[in-house]
């Protein structure tokens, strides 16, 4: 056992194509590195000459699982650009409609992809034959946050009513309300997740992260906010660049995203939480409480847990947002094009997701850059790999292969959303 390698070829529940590679020579750990080889999709490249109007349906197609970060961000980059200002009502709307994909992503992964990992099961179809109460309720919540999506969004995968301004259109009043029973019991069902989640045994593993996320002075972070970190980082979106920085890696098709100045961030559900605790709902922060958290959760492993928490918020927010809902809204402003930069920042499930685009006085995009929370997220899991493999050698290469796999799958990895950079350096020696 003394000089091992493991390696798992294709990870199993995690959305894309990427492997597991650790080496210990003399029961040392000499290497772990999260291998990412689905091939780059270019698209800045692509959106390079496109209208700037285009963007949100162009970048919308990042992700299945989690379009709405990718059609805000755009949206509100161009807004930015164009330096206009939307209205308090498709605000508040754009947050509903983050609602839906809070709930149906947190859901799908908290129930689907990394429960079976804790309850000792390869997949959530063999873990139904004995948990079938608790996946019935985690597809009706799934359905759920997925009808929010179609209502504003018109489908639920890459939806196509949103764009720059605000919507092509808006439900009735009627339509809207008619989701009010759903939403309520959704509530009560994820109260019950938190209660679930939270008698599961997790490793004792607290880590030092330097948590990234927005923040908004009054309320807890969807679409707006300043960018801030747990070791003080405190800049307006507009300065993203200038404190954190990517750089590309031999082993991987996607790049890495570095604090300037210092190393490793983490972003998502634990970063959000806990530089955000105080503007969660009081039924959130008593969900959490009674699960076992503080006002922070730096235990990788106790993610599904803060994921279970925000999808007692997103319930809550979204039947706050309905009970004031009315006809005869304008669905969007006017947006005209003007030459500048524009900066857009969301929390999507998995984290912050990054836009930024330079266009012209036709409106034509001349650069873009787009950085996927995955790709903030990945030297942070490969060092929460070796943080873990390190003091645990000893251990069967089985057990050592199931750990690993579930330290990744604690940040729900969405490895095709952040495979899409163009300009690559190769240097040979």
């Amino acid at each position: 056992m003394a000089n091992r390698t493991i390696e798992v070829d294709y990870l199993a529940r995690v959305e894309g194509e990427g492997a597991l590679f650790v080496k210990i020579e003399n029961d040392v750990l000499r290497d772990v590195k999260l291998r990412i080889f689905e091939p780059p999709r270019f698209f800045e490249a692509f959106l390079r000459g496109r209208k700037f109007t285009e963007a949100p349906d162009i970048t919308a197609r990042i992700c299945g699982i989690c379009p709405i970060a990718y059609l805000h961000g755009a949206a509100q980059a161009m807004e930015d650009a164009c330096r206009v200002t939307i209205p308090r009502h498709i605000r508040e709307l754009r947050r509903l409609v983050y609602c839906g994909e809070w709930i149906e992503s947190h859901v799908l992964h908290a129930y689907m992809l990394h429960l079976p990992d804790f309850l000792g099961y390869p997949d959530a179809i063999t873990m139904a034959k004995d948990h079938p109460e608790a996946v019935q309720r985690a597809l009706r919540m799934k359905k759920i946050g997925n009808d929010l999506m179609v209502l504003f969004g018109g489908r639920e995968i890459h939806p196509i009513n949103i764009k720059v301004g605000g919507f092509y259109s808006l439900p009735s009043k009627a339509e809207v309300r008619a989701r009010i029973d759903d939403l309520r019991w959704g509530l009560d069902a994820s109260l019950e997740t938190v209660r679930f989640v939270a008698g599961l045994e997790f490793p004792d593993f607290e880590q030092d992260y330097e948590f990234v996320a927005l923040r908004h002075p009054n309320e807890y972070p969807f679409n707006e906010g300043r960018l801030v970190s747990s070791k003080g980082i405190d800049v307006p979106i507009s300065q993203y660049d200038d404190v954190l920085v990517e750089e590309h890696v031999a082993h991987s098709t996607s790049l890495h995203t570095r604090v300037v100045g210092r190393d490793t961030c983490h972003v998502g559900p634990l970063a959000r939480y806990s530089l955000n605790f105080g503007h969660l709902s009081p039924l959130a922060k008593e969900a959490a409480r009674d699960a076992g958290l503080g006002e922070t959760c730096s235990n990788p492993f106790r993610s599904i847990v803060v994921r279970a928490v925000e999808t007692v918020f997103a319930f809550e927010e979204a039947l706050r947002i309905v009970d004031h809902y009315e006809d005869g809204m304008p669905p969007s402003i006017e947006v005209a094009p003007r030459a500048g930069t524009g900066y857009g920042c969301t929390e999507a499930p998995r984290g912050i997701c990054y836009h930024r685009y330079t266009i012209d006085d036709r409106g034509t995009i001349q650069d873009a850059k787009i950085v996927s929370p995955t790709a903030v997220n990945q030297p942070q899991i490969e060092k929460d790999l070796w943080d873990y493999v390190e003091p645990n050698v000893q251990r069967g290469d089985d057990e050592l292969r199931a750990v690993c796999e579930l330290a990744i799958r604690n940040y729900d990895p969405c490895i095709s959303c952040s495979c899409h950079f163009l300009d690559l350096t190769v240097e040979r020696s």
